[in-house]
């Protein structure tokens, strides 16, 4: 016995007990005791290791086989072993278990190989086999053979086969995937059924092995006859007629062919040709060969159809004919209307015959159904007219009138001639334009409306509207305020109109008192040209509002009014004070006042009348009465809001005047009077000294700079002659020159919405000077006076008209215009007619030009066949004023071309040639050359391209007059095979309408090879057909056409066939391929042709098909399986009955040659009596299955037809696992306890689960039910580990019964389950915890050091030593000091003790962190934070804030002798450091300098009279009040307060000390300002009065200068510019004027002079140059002008 030993040492793994393999190999049947192998030795154990680790064989649930031998550490044979009942043919085979040993737990995987032996010889399931081969059978024909079956594998299994005798068949095998070989019988040479008509075969199965094993089968062959004869067609055209619409099913004809043959191989089938895809939507063939209608045909699309049908036999023979279908047309399309060109709308005075539309009317159907007719059949002013072939034409028939009717729908109907008719239409809207023939009319006659003053500036008052009868622009009614005065200002100061809505602003915040109403007019004025306006008068009043407060003309308000009245104290009651006089500017109820008497200075003694304002006594004037009353009075007028003024009454009590005097009159310095008139005075002097300062320094600055720039202007080289060229004019403004320009401004909110307008300059000729430089000066006429030379464009030289024939005389052919670029009469321009002649004739017989607008009008009716075009000229000429030209003219001259047109609208037609495929943006040709017309004529007219509903191809450029390619043409695409191909479209032109029709022909190029529309093509021929049979082959298609087109085939290789070619009357050729030499099948099965299809073109294209040949033979088709290999499932348990699956073979054959019936192999034992198969082919299940007994079958099936040929198939099933085995959990090793600081992932068990199952029925997951801290986990194949899934705690949980379920995934679901019980040990790992997170304590101030405060505690979760909790006070600082300098804690019982007396004053509160440690090795802590609060003790006695008591204190205050009872004379006010109760002070008054006069409030320190002064008391007061607090015992503190009995405070001062008031000083420094401020204003009046008379002065000198008499030199001066812009110098001036649509909304920026100096020429006066420096250096003389004025019009 031959062992082999494989020890395999695997890594070893943390979680995986498995830590090796062994393997060995022995030979099945070995008696039993026969060793395997060593273990112990190969294992590396020793065997007192077996022993004692109770090693022990787990192979799960199978039977064991080997033995372990402890004592010996061997495998031994435990029952004999036959390999064929334990794999079958599986490989190798081999017994897996393990050996596991204990303490520690270890795993040893072995795998015993069980290897074969040669115990079985081959075995066929069959002792015979039968076929029925036909003669006509091909060499090389299989016929499938049963298998013989060996149980045994490799070398011993089956080895190969022999057939005898040999002399027609052959063996071959072929190798399967499972290793078993498929035999078949393969014949070697042809069957002659009258030679031999049964033949007696035997075959062997022989094995490798030795000795050598076989076994035999019977084979029985029957020989069968077979068919050769072709349909042939009993007329080779068939011709028919069909309407179209036609509905789908009509029958169209019948076409019959015959076969000679009998049975089946004489059915005949139709079909239409291959190469007629598209005819077989439109058409199909039944097989007894009727020819059906089977879609719609439509005769626009297709008039004709030739149509090739084949009739084919059961054996691929053929012959074909064809079938011509003629289409009868009939009515069925109506008219198409295409709009060329429309007019959307026309003015209402248009001409008679305006066209207004033109229109293309097209019917695709044939004869009378294509012929139309159009009309219109509303009596409207229109007429429909043809104009040419398939054009139409829409023209004005009467006159148009907008008001009668504004827009017409025109409907124009098209009908056909067809029976029935058919008939489209189209609607076209025409809007009639309006003509400016109504002025706008106001709603009302005059308008009136109010407005209350004080309005905001902006604020909308009312609206006027007034309405136009006309339509669009000339209905827009736009409102403009007329200039008119109001108060002698402009009315635009006072409202506003809006332009577009007439709503009237107010411009201006108006006010009743000065304005009470006003009028004005407002002009609407429409849109027309001209435009035409009406006017209405609007009145606007002003409505009161109360805006001014009442004035109180009496008593008036002066700031040093001191009395007003004086009242005798014997006044009786009534008795009239004065009277309040006051006015209110408002009128109405707004101006009624009323008087209110708001304050007294005493107790009431006056009131005021509600209506008048006198002011009167109400009662008797007593002692106690004040001299002096001050009397506010409120006057109110009545208006909403109603508006009040104040005035202020002094009123003196009294019987004398003096005894007023010593009231009223105050003898100290009022000392804000004083401070507020020394600002003012030092303010006025600062003021005009600045002033008069800056003026000195503008005066120097100024002749300093006049000064330099005389030295520049006065330093030149060239003499300057004090005399100025005539008509030129200095720009100082000082002579009588006009301004150079004007400019008018209308400004808006937007700056960039303002009107601009540019006015004519007021003089004619500009020189310019700059400084800079120098040149020469020439004359120049104005802005616009350089536009009078003869060089002014006119707008075309030359122009080029059209005009149709018969035209009424008098009709406008077009305008000529000319524009002139002067102002006013020189811009005038005349149009004059040249006399010529034309054809003879004046042409002023022919047209006539307006001298005014330039129109031309024709004079006669013209005749396109008389004169077709005629050209005359035409002379502008245009005025202009000068002294030099006077009375000239400016001529131009413009040549006019007309042409005369057909009264036709189609002009002509071009024709153009071009190959398909050109480029994009290619030319077709000059159609402006080609047409004569001009380039600007297409611009003109709108020119553009109408193809109808086609694509457009070709794209007409209109800047350049040409046709270009504007998409790629394909002519295949466009016009299929039809020849010509052309495009045919219009040129339409409008103003007047114009049509051209243009026609594009498409030339073809080769761009299209040959196709075929299948590429391969196959015919199945039977090798006894004829020498001539047809087969009818595919015709390829070339869009191409002509020489392009497809012109011949070939054929290669021509062995065996060739081409025979029918021309067709559709021209095109029936190919037929004609067989010329017999067929052998046995020298060729199969060949493969190439048809080729050559087109004439240059290049020369081509394409090709290949034609596949199978030679068939009479029953030579063995049946063929849909699949080579079949794959099932099934369900282990399955009952039986059950359908697996179904095969199906087919055999080409027909009848009983194609029946086919269904075997199965016999490749293995015992497959019958599980499975069977029927005639149709049902694979059935007919015995149990068991899926952990074999998972798969491969199964052998043969199918064989009647004539014994056959085909075979492998039929693979896969039996599908069902759930039906629960998982089986064996623990192999346990834990009892372990600690809580136990890692995750620590194993606590391991055990073995298994679950014969397969796929998801044997895959198991193993959980654990609870939610607890453990997790178990795969560690190998059936192998798993309990391990902790997280930190264990024992204060949680102490103990873990853990029950773990093992289920697998199949459904329903099976399970097992199994329960560990689990102590968890104590280690330290939980803190102390504090019931608290903070401590609060309280402790009163003063206390004794070692008290105890309060205790903290905290707890600790473990157990036992890790429990002992230990306090800790943590170090910190506490104002400075260290913490346990105030506080201290007990290690054991956490009382907080007071390490010291606190003090409340000092300290309020603090805190600091006591720490809690357990017993624990590492111990644990934890923290909390304590606050300890200090309560107040009163310690602390009361503080005095006021009166602040300080040795030179002698008056605290003071209290008049007529103080009543309970006069306020001071508050002491004192405080309480203390907290609390304890700082609740209370006041007493201890002593007093007399008998008691003053007492003091108990809680609020007031210190109060409580008697009547009399003259007994002393001046001098000493009082001691004593503050006492409310704490326990309570403290006090006293103050002393010093009191004057006074009435002045003179007397208080002579009592107590002496201050008297610097008078002097103030009167001495307001003297001193008032003289300053003097000085320097009479020194800047003077300066002034200097300055204006030498200015005076200078201007009189000047006036002198400039009217002199002295003549004028022609030299102009040196540094000047010219303005005609001949020269190299700047011009004047620089615009930037932005425009918008409209002109009154533009933006104008003046910018600045190009060059510095400016001088002005006036042809008709003469004066003396100036200097201008600048354009701000003319403000250096106050008197002199700008010579540029801008106005703006607000």
């Amino acid at each position: 016995m031959k062992r082999q030993v494989l020890l395999l040492v695997l890594s070893i793994l943390c979680l995986d007990p498995v830590v090796g393999q062994v393997s060995y190999s022995v030979p099945e049947e070995m008696a039993r005791g026969s060793l395997i192998g060593n273990i112990a030795e190969d294992l590396g154990l020793d065997v007192r290791r077996l022993r004692a680790g109770k090693a022990r064989i787990y192979t799960g649930d199978s039977a064991q086989y080997i033995e372990l031998n402890r004592e010996r550490g061997v495998l031994l044979i435990k029952e004999k072993m036959d390999r064929e009942s334990l794999c079958r043919q599986d490989t190798p085979c081999a017994l897996h278990f393990q050996i596991t040993l204990e303490n520690p737990l270890e795993m040893f995987p072995v795998a015993v190989e069980i290897t074969d032996i040669n115990d079985n010889a081959p075995v066929f399931q069959k002792s015979e086999k039968r076929f029925e081969i036909s003669e006509s059978a091909v060499i090389g024909s299989k016929f499938m053979l049963d298998q013989a079956i060996d149980a045994d594998i490799g070398l011993n299994g089956l080895q190969g086969y022999k057939l005898k005798p040999s002399d027609s068949f052959n063996l071959k095998l072929h190798s399967q995937s499972d290793g078993s070989k498929k035999v078949e019988m393969i014949l070697q040479k042809p069957l002659d059924r009258e030679k031999q008509e049964h033949l007696s075969l035997v075959l062997t199965a022989e094995d490798g092995g030795n000795p050598q094993m076989t076994g035999t089968m019977h084979i029985h062959v029957t020989v069968l006859d077979a068919n050769d004869n072709a349909p042939v067609f009993s007329k080779p055209v068939y011709e028919a007629k069909i309407t179209e619409n036609s509905p789908v099913g009509t029958l169209v004809t019948k076409v019959t062919a015959s076969d000679a043959d009998k049975g089946s191989n004489g059915d005949v089938t139709y079909v239409i040709g291959a190469d007629m895809s598209s005819y077989s939507k439109l058409f199909h063939i039944t097989g007894d060969g009727d020819v059906i209608l089977n879609g719609p045909i439509d005769y626009e699309k297709n008039k004709k159809y030739h149509i090739d049908i084949e009739a084919i036999d059961q054996g691929g023979l053929s012959d074909s004919c064809k079938l011509i279908i003629d289409v009868i047309d009939v009515n069925d399309n109506s008219p198409a209307i295409n709009m060329i060109s429309t007019t959307g709308a026309v003015p209402e005075d248009s001409d008679l015959k305006t066209v207004i539309a033109l229109m293309s009317v097209n019917d695709p159907d044939s004869d009378v159904n294509g012929r139309v007719q159009c009309v219109i059949r509303e009596n409207i002013p229109f007429q429909i007219k043809v104009t040419s072939n398939n054009y139409y034409s829409v023209m004005t028939d009467g006159e148009l009138d907008r008001e009668s009717a504004s827009e017409y729908n025109i409907s124009v109907s098209c009908s056909d001639e067809g029976v029935p008719s058919l008939s489209s239409s189209v609607t076209l809207t025409l809007q009639i334009s309006d003509v400016n023939d109504n002025p706008p009319v106001f709603e009302r006659s005059s308008y009136e409306a109010y407005i209350v003053e004080n309005n905001t500036p902006g604020l909308s008052i009312f609206t006027v509207r007034a309405t136009d009868a006309d339509w669009n622009q000339n209905a827009r009614v736009s409102y403009i305020l007329e200039d008119s005065s109001v108060n002698g200002a402009s009315v635009s100061s006072y409202v506003s109109v809006s332009a577009d809505s007439g709503v009237v602003h107010a411009v201006r915040s108006f006010d009743y008192e000065q304005i009470k109403d006003f009028q004005f007019r407002v002009k609407a004025q429409d849109g027309g040209s001209p435009p035409l306006s009406s006017n209405v008068t609007v009145k606007i009043l002003i409505q009161d509002q109360n805006d001014n407060p009442p004035q109180v003309l009496y008593p008036v308000q002066t700031g040093g009014s001191l009395v007003a009245e004086m009242v005798p104290r014997s006044a009786d009651v009534g008795y009239l004070v004065t009277k309040v006089v006051a006015v209110d500017v408002d009128s109405g109820q707004n101006a009624w006042l009323s008087y209110k008497l708001q304050r007294a200075t005493d107790r009431p003694l006056f009131e005021v009348g509600l209506q008048n304002g006198e002011i009167r006594t109400i009662r008797q004037v007593t002692d106690k009465d004040a001299v002096k009353q001050r009397l506010s009075v409120t006057v109110e007028d009545n208006g909403q809001p109603s508006r009040s003024a104040t005035v202020i009454v002094n009123v003196a009590v009294a019987d004398s005047f003096p005894e007023v005097m010593s009231e009223f009159t105050d003898f100290t310095q009022d000392k804000e009077y004083n401070d507020n008139l020394t600002f003012y005075l030092v303010l006025a002097l600062a003021v005009v000294s600045f002033l008069f300062i800056t003026c000195l320094v503008v005066i120097i600055s100024v002749k300093i700079y006049r000064w330099r720039q005389s030295r520049v202007l006065y330093h030149s080289n060239l003499p300057v002659i004090p005399y100025y060229p005539p008509r030129y004019s200095d720009t100082l403004g000082t002579g009588t020159l006009q301004h150079v320009y004007n400019y008018e401004v209308c400004r808006t909110t937007d700056s960039r919405k303002s009107d601009c307008k540019f006015g004519r300059a007021g003089s004619q000729n500009v020189l310019i000077m700059d400084p800079s430089s120098t040149g020469t000066m020439q004359r120049l006429q104005s802005e616009k006076s350089i536009l009078d030379e003869p060089d002014s464009p006119l707008e075309r030289s030359s122009y080029e008209a059209y005009i149709v024939e018969n035209n009424t005389p008098g009709l406008s052919i077009f305008t000529v215009r000319a524009t002139d670029a002067d102002w006013n009469q020189n811009a005038r321009v005349s149009y004059i007619l040249e006399d010529s002649s034309v054809n003879g004739a004046s042409v002023s017989s022919y047209v006539s030009v307006s001298a005014d607008s330039g129109v031309v009008h024709a004079v006669r009716s013209l005749d396109y066949e008389q004169i077709k075009d005629f050209q005359f000229r035409e002379r502008i000429t245009s005025l202009f004023n000068s002294t030099e030209r006077s009375g000239g003219t400016m001529r131009r001259q413009v040549l006019l071309c007309v042409l005369v047109l057909h009264s036709t609208f189609v002009h002509g037609q071009v024709s153009y040639s071009i190959p398909e495929e050109m480029a994009k943006g290619s030319v077709v040709g000059n159609i402006v050359k080609d047409l004569g017309v001009d380039v600007r004529r297409l611009q003109a007219g709108k020119a553009r391209i109408h193809s109808g509903d086609s694509a457009e191809f070709v794209h007409l450029n209109k800047e350049r007059g040409l046709l270009v390619i504007k998409e790629r043409i394909d002519r295949e695409a466009i016009c299929g095979e039809t020849a010509p191909c052309a495009l045919h479209f219009q040129i339409a032109l409008e103003n007047p309408i114009e049509i051209f029709q243009v026609t594009v022909e498409i030339t073809d190029i080769n761009d299209n090879d040959p196709v075929f529309e299948k590429d391969a093509r196959n015919f199945e021929i039977s090798e006894s057909a004829i020498v001539g049979s047809k087969f009818m082959l595919e015709k390829a298609l070339d869009a191409d056409i002509g020489q392009n087109g497809l012109q011949s085939y070939t054929l290669h290789p021509s062995d065996h066939f060739k081409l025979k070619l029918h021309s067709q009357s559709d021209g095109r050729k029936k190919v037929e391929m004609i067989l010329q030499k017999p067929l052998d099948r046995e020298k060729e099965e199969s060949s493969t042709l190439l048809l080729t299809a050559v087109d004439g073109g240059e290049p020369q294209r081509s394409g090709t098909m290949q034609i596949h040949i199978t030679v068939l033979d009479i029953n030579d088709n063995a049946p063929i399986f849909t699949q080579s290999v079949y794959k099932a499932n099934v369900k282990e348990n399955s009952p039986s009955g059950t359908l697996i699956t179904k095969v199906s073979a087919s055999d080409a054959d027909k009848g009983s040659n194609g029946d086919v019936s269904y075997v199965i192999g016999n490749s293995m034992r015992g497959i019958s009596k599980l499975f069977r198969i029927t005639e149709e082919g049902d694979f059935i299940l007919s015995g149990p299955i068991d899926y952990e007994k074999a998972q798969k079958y491969e199964i052998d099936i043969e199918a064989v037809d009647r004539g014994g040929l056959s085909d075979s198939s492998k039929v693979i099933i896969d039996v599908g696992d069902i759930n039906d085995n629960t998982p089986v959990i064996k623990m192999i090793s346990t834990s009892n306890s372990v600690g809580e600081d136990l890692l995750s992932n620590t194993v606590v068990a391991v055990m073995s689960v298994t679950d014969p199952d397969s796929g998801e029925n044997g895959k198991i997951h193993c959980t654990i039910d609870r939610n607890i801290p453990f997790n178990v986990i795969s560690t190998s194949t059936n192998f798993y580990s309990i391990v902790t899934d997280r930190q264990l705690d024992r204060e949680m949980e102490s103990e873990y019964n853990i029950s773990v379920s093992c289920s697998d995934e199949g459904v329903p679901s099976l399970s097992s389950s199994v329960t560990l019980t689990l102590q968890i040990s104590d280690v330290n790992d939980n803190p102390p915890v504090f019931e608290r997170s903070s401590y609060e304590a309280y402790i009163v101030e003063n206390n004794t050091p070692g008290l105890s405060i309060f205790t903290v505690r905290a707890t600790d979760a473990d157990w036992n030593q890790n429990a002992r909790v230990s306090y800790i006070l943590e170090d910190s600082s506490v104002n400075g000091a260290s913490v346990a300098s105030y506080v201290s804690v007990s290690a054991d019982s956490g009382v907080v003790h007071a390490v010291r007396s606190l003090d409340y004053e000092q300290i309020k509160d603090f805190q600091f962190r006591v720490r809690a440690q357990d017993g624990g090795s590492p111990p644990l802590s934890s923290n909390v934070t304590v606050k300890i609060l200090i309560q107040d003790q009163n310690d602390n006695p009361p503080q005095v804030l006021y009166p602040v008591q300080t040795g030179g204190s002698l008056v605290a205050e003071m209290v008049p002798r007529s103080a009543d009872v309970g006069y306020l004379v001071t508050k002491v006010v004192a405080v309480d450091v203390d907290s609390g109760q304890n700082a609740w002070l209370s006041y007493k008054l201890q002593r007093a300098t007399d008998r008691p006069l003053f007492e003091v409030g108990l809680q609020n320190g007031e210190i109060r009279t409580i008697r009547q002064v009399t003259d007994k008391d002393a001046v001098k007061q000493r009082l001691s009040v004593t503050v006492e607090d409310n704490g326990q015992p309570s403290r006090s503190a006293t103050v002393i307060v010093n009191v004057a009995v006074a009435d002045s405070f003179p007397e208080v001062m002579s009592e107590f000390t002496d201050f008297t008031q610097d008078k002097e000083y103030n009167d001495n420094l307001t003297f001193y300002l008032v003289l300053a401020l003097a000085v320097v204003s009479f020194l800047f009046i003077t300066c002034l009065v200097v300055i204006i008379s030498v200015k005076i002065y200078r201007w009189r000198q000047s006036r002198v200068l400039y009217h002199s008499n002295l003549p004028v030199i022609p030299y102009y001066p040196p540094r000047y510019s010219d303005t005609l812009g001949t020269g190299t110098l700047q011009h004047v001036y620089n615009y930037e004027v932005c425009r918008t649509t409209d002109s009154r909304k533009s933006d104008c920026k003046f910018g600045r002079a190009g060059s510095q100096n400016v001088l002005i020429m006036d042809p008709s006066s003469t004066g003396t140059m100036q200097r201008l420096q600048s354009e701000k250096s003319i403000l250096d003389e106050p008197d002199s002008p700008l010579e540029v004025r801008l106005a703006f019009d607000n």
